[in-house]
């Protein structure tokens, strides 16, 4: 599976998941700036799931009725450390039963939902 971070996600998360061994790019790195359309025609070109601190892909996704990428995982709520979010992307990858593409994921500290994308 391969990831791209939103400019919201954490750059230190980003390296933790590269030394894990995941193939993540980032917004922040490669093209700071770009709007949310940008990011999702990205997205889906390359068909990477989104890591984001960013509601507006829903809307995005399910209101406007743009392209979905592989998937979105939207972490809704403030991390306490910029290694957090990834922490808690490597639990949860271990998840029996979950999986992320195909998938709106809304991350939350004590609950996970999720929502088939169109």
């Amino acid at each position: 599976m391969q990831f791209l971070a939103n400019e919201n996600f954490p750059l230190p998360s980003v390296r933790y998941l590269r030394k894990s061994g995941y193939d993540i790019a980032a917004i922040i790195e490669d093209s700071p700036g770009i709007e949310d359309t940008e990011v999702l025609a990205r997205a889906v070109h390359e068909q990477r799931v989104i890591l984001t601190f960013d509601r507006d892909y829903g809307e995005l996704i399910y209101r406007l009725k743009l392209s979905s990428p592989a998937g979105v995982i939207y972490f809704r709520y403030q991390p306490r450390s910029p290694q957090e979010p990834a922490e808690q992307l490597l639990i949860i990858s271990t998840t029996e039963g979950l999986h992320f593409e195909g998938k709106f994921t809304v991350v939350e500290r004590k609950q996970i939902r999720q929502r088939p994308l169109p």
